[in-house]
C-alpha cells in the first residue's frame, strides 16, 4: 500500500513511525512543508526561555526502508479522481491512502498595520520554530515585549520571554487569562502568580491598531492608550489548515470532518490532528493527535480493523517555569457538589466538581500535591475520597481508593502516568521487566514523558522504584 502523510509534523511524524513499527508491506511518504524534520511544538516555550536548544526540540527521525520523509515540500493539490497529490516543486505522487496532518495555523487579528502575509520585523506570532527564531532574534536586543492574547500559548510565550529578563507585558481582550479553561476567580490567581515572575497583564482591552518603525513596536489599545515595546508576540488563536482538503471537495465545516475510523467522506483519505474535526471536536492538543495516529495505522496495516478512535476528556497544562496549573472536564456548569478554595497571597486556587461520586471537572492552580490524584481520578472516573477536602487542599486522603500514591508500589497498574502518550504504569513495569534498565531506554520503549515532559519526574521515581526492588530482591 502506498501511504502519503500530507504534514511532518507532531500528528505527521509520529503515524510515520506507527507504520514503520508495525512494518508489513506499505510505502509511506512524508511530505513536509517546513524545511526542518519534525519538532516537539509544546517544548517551544521552553527554548524562549532558553532552558533547551533546538536539538532538544527535535523529534527522533523516522528512517528505514519503505519510509520517504521530505521536508520543505508543499502540497499544492489533490487529485481523488487519480489518487495522487501534487507537491510544490512539481511532482506528481500517487497514493492508495492518503492521511492529511496539516496542522493549524496562527491566527493574526485584522488590525490596522497587520499583514498576514507579511509582518513588520518586530512582531511575530507564536506557532512554529522558524516563528521562536524570529522571537529570539528580535529578544536578544529586546527590553521590553508586548504579548497579545492571553491564552494558554501567550501565557507560555510571555512566561518563556521572562525568563530571559525580559519586561513582558500581555494584552487580553477578556476580563481573566485563558477563559477557555479557567473560571474569573482562577485567572485573577494566576494574574497574580505571573505578576510574581515578572509578567504584567492588561485585560479586558483588546488592540486597534500596530504601528511600527525602525526603533519600536506601538500597539494602539480600545481604550485610548498605546503600549510601546521592542518586540510585538501574537498568541491570538490559531485556525485549522485545512485549504487543500476544501480545494479537493471534502466535507470542511471548522475542520476537515473524519468519522470514528478517521476518514474523510473519501475513504481513500484520513485527516489526523489539529486539521481534524472529530464528533463535531478539534483537537489541538498533542493527545487525541497521537492516539488518532495509532488508530489510523491499526486500520491501515489491518492489526486491529475493528479499532474506532474515541476522544477522552482532555486535561490541559500550563507548560511555564513557576506555574503548576491543571483544568479538565467542565467545572462550572452541570448538576452535582461544587468545591472551591482560593489562597491568591499563595497563588493557589482549587475548583472541583463532583457528581454521582465522580470527578466530572477540576482547576487546580498552584502547589497541590494531589494534582495527579484528582487527573487519575477524572481520567479514569474513579469514586472519589470522603473527605473531598483531600483533594482541595492536598493533605492526607486517608486509605481510599483515591489517595495519591506515597510509592510508586501503591501506584495501579492503571493508573496513567503519561497523558500525552496514554502510557500506564504497567507498561513502565513491563518495560522494566523485558530488558530496559534506565530511564532513557524506558522513555525511548513506551515514549512516556516525550511530550509535554511534565511526567518525567513520576516516570523517574517508577525507575528508582523498580531498581530499587530488583536490588532488595537480589540481596534476599
Amino acid at each position: 500500500m502506498r501511504v502519503v502523510i500530507v504534514g511532518y509534523g507532531m500528528a505527521g511524524s509520529r503515524l510515520a513511525a506507527e507504520l514503520h513499527a508495525r512494518g508489513g508491506e506499505h510505502k509511506v511518504t512524508v511530505l513536509g512543508a517546513e524545511p526542518h524534520r519534525a519538532y516537539n511544538r509544546i517544548m517551544l516555550s521552553t527554548l524562549l526561555a532558553g532552558k533547551i536548544g533546538e536539538p532538544d526540540v527535535e523529534l527522533a527521525e523516522i528512517a528505514g526502508q519503505g519510509v520517504d520523509v521530505r521536508t520543505g515540500t508543499g502540497v499544492t493539490a489533490i487529485d481523488r479522481a487519480a489518487r495522487a497529490v501534487r507537491t510544490d516543486d512539481g511532482d506528481r505522487i500517487g497514493y492508495d491512502h492518503l492521511v492529511l496532518a496539516t496542522g493549524s495555523r496562527a491566527l493574526v487579528p485584522p488590525l490596522p498595520g497587520l499583514d498576514p502575509t507579511d509582518l513588520p520585523a518586530r512582531v511575530a506570532a507564536f506557532r512554529t520554530l522558524d516563528d521562536c527564531r524570529r522571537i529570539l532574534a528580535v529578544a536578544r536586543d529586546a527590553r521590553r515585549v508586548l504579548v497579545l492574547g492571553g491564552g494558554l500559548l501567550g501565557l507560555e510565550a510571555a512566561r518563556g520571554l521572562a525568563a530571559r529578563g525580559l519586561d513582558v507585558t500581555v494584552v487580553h481582550p477578556v476580563g481573566h487569562l485563558m477563559e477557555r479553561q479557567l473560571d474569573p476567580a482562577a485567572g485573577a490567581v494566576l494574574a497574580g502568580t505571573l505578576a510574581g515572575l515578572g509578567v504584567r497583564t492588561e485585560l479586558a482591552v483588546g488592540g486597534s491598531a500596530v504601528e511600527v518603525d525602525a526603533d519600536e513596536v506601538r500597539l494602539r489599545l480600545t481604550d485610548g492608550r498605546t503600549l510601546a515595546a521592542d518586540l510585538l508576540v501574537l498568541s491570538c488563536g490559531v485556525r485549522p489548515e485545512t485549504g487543500l482538503a476544501a480545494a479537493a471537495g471534502l466535507t470542511v465545516e471548522r475542520g476537515v470532518v473524519v468519522d470514528d475510523r478517521l476518514r474523510t467522506n473519501d475513504p481513500h483519505v484520513s485527516a489526523i490532528g489539529d486539521c481534524a474535526q472529530h464528533d463535531g471536536t478539534l483537537t489541538g492538543l498533542v493527545a487525541p493527535a497521537w492516539a488518532q495516529a495509532r488508530v489510523v495505522a491499526q486500520l491501515l496495516t489491518g492489526e486491529d480493523p475493528t479499532v474506532r478512535y474515541r476522544a477522552r476528556p482532555a486535561v490541559t497544562r500550563l507548560k511555564a517555569a513557576g506555574i503548576d496549573l491543571a483544568a479538565m472536564g467542565d467545572p462550572y456548569d452541570g448538576p452535582g457538589e461544587e468545591l472551591t478554595f482560593a489562597d491568591p497571597a499563595r497563588g493557589t486556587y482549587a475548583r472541583l466538581r463532583i457528581h454521582d461520586e465522580r470527578l466530572t471537572g477540576a482547576i487546580l492552580l498552584g502547589d497541590n500535591p494531589t494534582v495527579g490524584t484528582v487527573v487519575q481520578l477524572f481520567d479514569r472516573g474513579g469514586p472519589v475520597p470522603t473527605d473531598r477536602r483531600a483533594l482541595l487542599l492536598g493533605r492526607s486522603v486517608g486509605a481510599t481508593a483515591a489517595a495519591p500514591a506515597e510509592s510508586p508500589a501503591l501506584m495501579p497498574d492503571a493508573a496513567t502516568v503519561c497523558q500525552c502518550n496514554d502510557v500506564r504504569k504497567g507498561a513502565l513495569v513491563a518495560c522494566w521487566r523485558d530488558g530496559a534498565r534506565t530511564v532513557d531506554e524506558v522513555v525511548a520503549a513506551t515514549r512516556a514523558s516525550t511530550g509535554c515532559g511534565s511526567c518525567r519526574e513520576a516516570v523517574t521515581g517508577i525507575v528508582d522504584w523498580l531498581r530499587e526492588a530488583d536490588s532488595v530482591g537480589a540481596a534476599r
